[in-house]
């Protein structure tokens, strides 16, 4: 959960990841209780044992005491000294054990404890009034901790129902952009607005749910793709979790798993591939129904064939919805409504994709360095004839 906390956050997850939470505590509780149980018949074991080998050592004492002539007294005084230690030895030896694992449990908890809360509950704020997606930053200014400068008077529209495009190089903010809408960091100055309403004077929870997000390293929660899917919106049927892996190109590759949709998908969903992963995370941003999407680009580290599978599944998920994609290959945004290259924090071009190439600045820099690098990775790339051999 710690890990993909950003989904938790994103997708108004909290209730119900503290369910599961307490759910998996409950079962840790009830194994370590088993164990507890175990464990503590061995001791019995071990106590007779030991009572035994002291039986056997008093008789073979008494045969040297009447057979050879050895001294009582020395025989007493081991037997005695014997006793007296092996306790205390055996409380000695699983106290710096139990010591330390005590130790880590507490620090940890001293740690959660003094650690202030990342976000103040909300909810008595205004819900934002869902219209029709329209997202507006304003001036808007940032600053990491310490100063660090991220955007002075960064302003532009994601107009309604229409892709716009965030390119430019790393450390633009780019990121940060689907950070300050979604609330994970609040700006310093200036607004975000969403269908003329301020997110700043609105909850949080309302606020994500218009959103819905699909980020370029998906998370998957250790559960059942069902479940993975049905976290989107909590409660959903299975018609609809079905209907939404469908249009996300997902449902027939679910199928030929021998349990379906009751597959689980393993930690962090290793059990999938990467395609796969990303037509879950497509399904479960698809049942969410949420009016405004934040996409950053699904198909830059995939095959050529899983690409054009998630690049079916994300023009279903955008029709009719505001969305806003960071694109890292500038070949997939080729068709937005409206680019905008960011550059120091700063929009210094907007506009379509033609637009912006016959304009020959930054973008088109950007789009002629990808093409020398797609050209160059082509011409290293083996002939099946030379593969072959």
């Amino acid at each position: 959960m710690l890990h993909g906390i950003r989904i938790v956050k994103t997708f108004g997850l909290e209730p119900a990841m503290r369910e599961r939470f307490d759910a998996n505590v409950a079962d840790v509780e009830r194994e370590s209780n088993k164990m507890a149980r175990v464990g503590q018949r061995v001791n019995p074991l071990m106590e007779t044992l030991g009572g035994l080998a002291v039986t056997v050592g008093m008789t073979y004492a008494g045969y040297r005491v009447i057979r050879t002539g050895a001294s009582p007294g020395e025989f007493m005084s081991f037997i005695t000294a014997f006793l007296l230690a092996y306790e205390p030895a055996k409380r000695l030896a699983r106290l710096n054990i139990d010591l330390n694992a005590a130790l880590v449990g507490v620090r940890i908890l001293f740690e959660i404890i003094d650690g202030q809360s990342s976000e103040p509950v909300d909810d008595d704020r205004p819900a934002l009034v869902a219209g029709n997606g329209r997202v507006e930053f304003a001036r808007v200014k940032f600053f990491y901790p310490g100063g660090a400068r991220v955007f002075r008077d960064l302003s532009f529209v994601a107009e309604p129902q229409k892709v716009t495009a965030l390119v430019g190089p790393s450390g633009a903010g780019k990121s940060t952009v689907f950070n300050l809408i979604l609330r994970l960091y609040e700006i310093d100055g200036g607004a975000i607005v969403i269908d003329g309403q301020n997110i700043a004077a609105v909850s949080r929870r309302s606020l994500r749910r218009q959103i819905a997000f699909v980020g370029q390293d998906v998370f998957l929660f250790r559960a059942s793709i069902r479940d993975n899917i049905a976290f989107g919106r909590l409660g959903a049927s299975d018609a609809d979790i079905v209907a939404a892996a469908k249009a996300a190109r997902a449902h027939d590759f679910i199928m030929g798993f021998e349990a379906g949709y009751d597959t689980p998908v393993g930690e962090h969903g290793f059990k999938l591939s990467g395609g796969e992963r990303q037509r879950i995370a497509i399904a479960r941003a698809l049942i969410k129904d949420a009016p405004i999407i934040l996409l950053d680009e699904a198909t830059a580290a995939l095959d050529s064939e899983s690409e054009y599978q998630v690049q079916q599944a994300i023009s279903e998920l955008c029709k009719g919805r505001t969305t806003i994609v960071i694109a890292h290959r500038l070949s997939t945004i080729m068709h937005a409504d409206r680019i905008l290259v960011l550059e120091a924090g700063e929009v210094v071009e907007s506009g379509r994709h033609s637009e912006l190439l016959r304009a020959g600045g930054r973008y088109a820099a950007f789009h002629n360095i990808q093409l020398r690098q797609d050209s160059s990775a082509a011409s290293e790339e083996p002939l099946p004839a030379q593969a072959n051999a």
